[in-house]
């Protein structure tokens, strides 16, 4: 149980707000927190005080103020994700001797954030700013997997939402979903020669304290390269395991 239970609900009054598409009556709130009415007023009210909620008077409703905005924009600018990888990212290069990046989800691509490139190594596609489908990536296989299914079929409503780069991997929902069960089931993601021929990756998804995936990290080799793939999946999975500490949420 938190030790500042006040400090606790105000934070919870933020994410539900957040959560929201239109701002919402006070006894939803209250509903919501399992708090007294009374308690949600008082709670609200201090909020409002210092800006973090705002109270739409006419309708009776609250929504977010312009603080809780101006700690969305703090954290856009600050790019923690890229800060908090960053290490981790470069200590499973020094472990592997391979590539690594990390990939955040951008509707149905990934946008890579981070690379970090091991020396005497060439240069990928998967270079910093560098979007790629989302389902012929491991990064992007790997974040995929954790989503409910009824996301996936939102993302792939039909056959024109699955983009060919090189003629290889899923064309379909359905074999798009068998790619994802098997990654559920072992673990981790793959892809060999369906971003760039000649190149192989494993992913580990991040996920955040809901069990949402924020990031995928994986490392990248030539495939002509005889590797450990074990050894890789361990070291991304710890790699993973530790960003997804370091962000409050934990790896499923």
């Amino acid at each position: 149980m938190s030790q500042v239970p006040a400090a606790t609900r105000a934070l919870r009054v933020l994410r539900f707000l957040a959560s929201q598409p239109d701002p919402v009556p006070l006894e939803r709130i209250a509903a919501a927190l399992e708090l007294p009415r009374s308690t949600a007023y008082h709670l609200v009210n201090a909020m409002i005080a210092e800006g973090f909620v705002a109270h739409v008077e006419e309708d009776h409703r609250y929504c977010l103020g312009v603080a809780a905005f101006e700690v969305g924009t703090g954290y856009t600018r600050q790019a923690p994700l890229q800060r908090l990888a960053h290490r981790p990212l470069a200590s499973l290069v020094d472990r592997t001797g391979r590539s690594a990046h990390l990939a955040v989800p951008h509707g149905r691509d990934v946008l890579y954030v981070l690379e970090e490139r091991a020396p005497g190594r060439p240069p990928l596609v998967t270079d910093v700013g560098v979007r790629l489908p989302a389902h012929l990536t491991a990064s992007g296989r790997a974040i995929l997997a954790t989503l409910p299914d009824a996301q996936v079929r939102a993302l792939y409503p039909d056959r024109s939402a699955f983009v060919d780069r090189h003629g290889r991997g899923p064309r379909t929902l359905t074999a798009l979903r068998s790619v994802l069960g098997q990654t559920r089931r072992q673990g981790f993601a793959s892809e060999d020669g369906e971003v760039t021929p000649g190149f192989a990756s494993v992913a580990v998804a991040v996920l955040d304290h809901n069990g949402t995936p924020v990031a995928g990290i994986a490392v990248t080799w030539d495939s002509r390269e005889v590797v450990d793939r074990d050894a890789l999946v361990a070291a991304v999975s710890t790699t993973a395991r530790t960003v997804s500490r370091r962000v409050g949420g934990h790896l499923a």
